[in-house]
């Protein structure tokens, strides 16, 4: 994918297949990062939003309206907590997103054995975890041993998203600068 920008700064110009995980503390803006990564991904692909841990909920709901999703919305389907047997279906679907957001590893039941069998399922799609965190790493046996896997790793802290690339960039990004600064 062609990015510019901050975001080209920050993640480089990643393959849109592979996995990247997203991790950190509750309240630190990762689904804020998530919901504007999501937008900015609609320009290479259509994009999958499945919110197993948050489903429709408000807090959700206010990130997508604050970040502008209306002006995407033909782009992405967000789904309120689908099943992975679900998710795997809809996913065999010709035409179906080629991007797809798991939120999060935790809720989505996987283990290391069954990550590794949806990525060899979907070979040409780009998996994106959310996790939460212990310390400054991915809390939980799978999330640690995902992100070994990762292609791209994101930990978010106080508003700031700290990536590892393997696509080069790597620049530190803000998510909600304000908020940030006010720490």
């Amino acid at each position: 994918m062609d990015f510019q920008g901050k975001w080209k700064r920050s993640f480089g110009c990643p393959e849109m297949k592979g996995t990247w995980l997203i991790y950190g503390h509750s309240g630190h803006g990762k689904t804020r990062f998530a919901v504007q990564l999501l937008k900015y991904l609609t320009k290479f692909s259509r994009v999958l939003y499945n919110t197993m841990e948050e489903g429709a909920s408000a807090s959700f709901t206010n990130a997508c309206i604050a970040e502008g999703l209306e002006a995407v919305e033909s782009q992405f389907l967000i789904l309120d907590n689908e099943s992975m047997d679900e998710l795997r279906d809809r996913l065999h679907r010709q035409r179906s997103a080629n991007i797809i957001f798991i939120d999060s590893i935790q809720y989505s039941r996987l283990n290391y054995k069954s990550y590794i069998s949806l990525k060899e399922e979907f070979p040409k799609k780009l998996f994106i975890f959310l996790s939460h965190a212990k310390g400054k790493s991915p809390k939980g046996a799978t999330a640690e041993s995902v992100e070994f896997d990762a292609n791209v790793k994101i930990f978010v802290n106080q508003y700031i998203a700290y990536p590892k690339s393997r696509y080069e960039g790597n620049e530190p990004y803000a998510i909600w600068k304000d908020r940030a600064e006010a720490i």
